[in-house]
């Protein structure tokens, strides 16, 4: 199989007070994984506007592959907020470009020779796009790693969508905020990792990623929990942080390495990335020492 790795969804501009930066989980972790030497690629749609060829031009300039058609809606945007944490609150522009993300034979070919993507809920709160995911998931092949980096917002999602998107993955990336909304909405009691180890069991995951916050993180599979610290540093934002902990994870796991050892470079690489402003920083050579041996 090629090195292929897809992240499958939205791709916008984050509007901060004082700047725009190029955003979108899907985009982000595509991103981060191509850092780690994988084939990393975006797939999403933008408009035919001045926006949408800044994306297509940033891309460019990071050097990550992509698969993005244009559409007659606008390019996708999103006004960012932070509180002095550095935690980010969102306002999501609706009906846009990524909202309508057509399947072509381009996307299908693609599909057939991805080993890993992944993709998240927001993405799907239209039946375009949603459709074309399922699609592009299906297409992939049997041995290959699919990963729902649930990642809410707003109102955009449902227990019904959770529970499809779950089916279709065997990779969950959640945070504490979100595995209570899950929670509640199946009517679950307990505490977050009972329920995280409730959902590898009934929809038969291989792996589950918690992160919370500045409290630490876990990584649970059906034979083992890894539970790790968050470092302590200065906080410029953490919009990308979770992104850039599922794709140093995913990149470290597709190497070979242990569980244990893809988490601690994953906190590692999310703890680098909280300390810089934007979503998609460049990586030190630190980190990306163990996938140029």
């Amino acid at each position: 199989m090629t090195d292929i790795v897809v992240g499958l969804g939205e791709i916008l501009w984050d509007i901060f007070p004082e700047r725009k930066v190029l955003g979108g989980a899907p985009a982000n972790f595509a991103y981060h994984v191509s850092q780690f030497g994988f084939n990393g690629y975006a797939v999403s749609a933008i408009g035919d506007d001045l926006l949408g060829k800044e994306i297509l031009e940033n891309l460019e300039q990071k050097g990550l592959n992509y698969l993005i058609d244009k559409t007659a809606y606008p390019t996708g945007t999103v006004q960012v907020t932070l509180e002095k944490d550095g935690i980010p609150h969102y306002k999501i522009l609706e009906n846009v470009a990524w909202d309508n993300i057509p399947f072509t034979e381009r996307t299908e070919n693609l599909a057939k020779n991805t080993r890993t993507a992944c993709f998240g809920s927001l993405a799907q709160r239209n039946d375009v796009s949603r459709t074309t995911i399922r699609k592009y998931l299906e297409a992939m092949p049997k041995d290959s790693l699919k990963i729902f980096d649930i990642n809410l917002r707003q109102n955009f999602y449902s227990k019904e969508l959770i529970h499809e998107s779950l089916k279709l993955a065997n990779m969950l990336k959640i945070n504490d905020e979100e595995i209570l909304v899950v929670a509640d909405l199946y009517g679950w009691s307990g505490e977050e990792q009972d329920i995280c180890k409730r959902l590898l069991n009934e929809y038969k995951l291989d792996i589950i990623i918690l992160t919370k916050g500045t409290e630490g993180s876990f990584v649970f599979t059906p034979r083992q929990t890894s539970s790790l610290p968050t470092p302590k540093v200065h906080v410029a934002d953490t919009v990308g942080a979770g992104d850039s902990f599922t794709a140093a994870f995913v990149a470290a796991y597709m190497h070979g390495e242990r569980i244990e050892d893809a988490h601690r470079l994953a906190v590692e690489v999310s703890a680098y990335v909280c300390q810089q402003h934007g979503a998609m920083p460049k990586l030190p050579d630190s980190h990306l020492e163990l996938f140029r041996k």
